[in-house]
């Protein structure tokens, strides 16, 4: 496991505060939803817009900034909240091995380059498995099963 995270520009926090601010109401963008996870520390909930990818039916978290907090605190939790609107999905995380990151990835590069591809040093949807598969430790990523 790597320690690459990328750090939040203004940027980034005005639009994680504007897609936050539509989940809430219940407007998603692409799929985007609020996770809410138990602190690691804390105890208490944190929640932090993420963007829910279906990938042949499975549903996943992928972590494009890296090993942020949202990450280590699910892999502690084990399990979380999806929210949007009113609605709230409890969701038990099973994090990916490297091996099996290749086509999430993939899909998550095809369908949020235009948001997320800077982190990605240059790779795409069409990038070759080898080289998705060498960036996989870098990229956090959870398959979002039912409790």
């Amino acid at each position: 496991m790597t320690s690459r995270t990328f750090p939040l520009t203004r940027a980034d926090r005005m639009v994680g505060v504007a897609v936050t601010g539509l989940a809430k109401v219940g407007l998603s963008l692409l799929g985007s939803r609020v996770l809410a996870v138990r602190g690691r520390k804390s105890g208490e909930l944190r929640t932090v817009p993420v963007n829910l990818l279906t990938v042949d039916g499975q549903r996943y978290l992928v972590a494009p900034r890296g090993q942020v907090q949202w990450v280590r605190n699910l892999r502690v939790a084990g399990e979380g909240e999806l929210r949007i609107g009113r609605r709230t999905e409890r969701f038990v995380a099973e994090e990916l091995a490297d091996s099996a990151k290749v086509p999430v990835l993939r899909e998550y590069l095809r369908k949020w380059a235009w948001e997320v591809g800077r982190f990605f040093d240059g790779l795409d949807a069409s990038s070759d498995d080898a080289a998705l598969l060498a960036a996989a430790p870098d990229f956090p990523a959870f398959r979002v099963l039912a409790p």
